[in-house]
This record gives structure tokens, sequence and C-alpha cells, in this order.
């Protein structure tokens, strides 16, 4: 049985669409990463009190920070990754909608077909 030429078209669609919801989660992991370390490094530097010598890297090289720059920097990044990851949970959650809709479709089709 051949598969008609929309059915195809819907089929390389769903997949194409599986390959952006693959690397729309590998995305979020690699942020919820970030966060974790980003966590981590602050409660470190949460340990210390504001005369301990802070450095931050810049490429290869390591510079002195202010205890107090480098705090807020911390915060400021772990408050933009939790912005990032929350958008892109939505939008994992939109193509994993998609392709649920899709697959139900291209099933529905495939059935009617072999009727």
């Amino acid at each position: 049985m051949e598969i008609p030429e929309n059915i195809q078209q819907q089929l390389n669609q769903f997949q194409q669409l599986q390959q952006q919801a693959q690397a729309i989660s590998m995305q979020v992991q690699n942020v919820e990463i970030q966060i974790q370390e980003t966590e981590k490094a602050l409660e470190e530097l949460k340990k210390t009190d504001e005369s301990t010598e802070v450095f931050k890297q810049a490429g290869t090289l390591l510079i002195k920070v202010e205890y107090a720059d480098a705090l807020s920097d911390m915060e400021d990044k772990l408050e933009t990754l939790g912005l990032r990851k929350q958008t892109m949970s939505r939008q994992e959650e939109r193509v994993m909608k998609k392709l649920e809709e899709m697959q139900a479709s291209i099933q529905s089709v495939m059935q009617g077909m072999g009727q």
C-alpha cells in the first residue's frame, strides 16, 4: 500500500517536530545544569564575608571583582537562567502538544486507509 503524498508530508513534518522537541529538551537540560552550577556558586559565595577576595572568569583570565558586584552578577545570572528555562519549558510544552495532535491526525488517516 502506497502512502499518499499529503500523508508523507505530514509524517515528514512529524519527524521534524520530533527532532525540534528533542533539541529543546536538551537545551532545557543544559539550562537546568547551569542553574544548578550558579546556585552552588552563589551558595559558596554567600558562605564567605565581604572581605574575601573574589575573582570572576573572563575567558581564560581570572579578574578580581568586588564582592557585592560578584553577588549581584550571580543573582542576576540565576534570574536570567530561570526566565530562560520558563520560556523554553513553555516552548517544549507547545511542541509536545503539537506532536500529540499530529500523531492523532496521522493515526486517524492511516486507520481510515486501512479499511
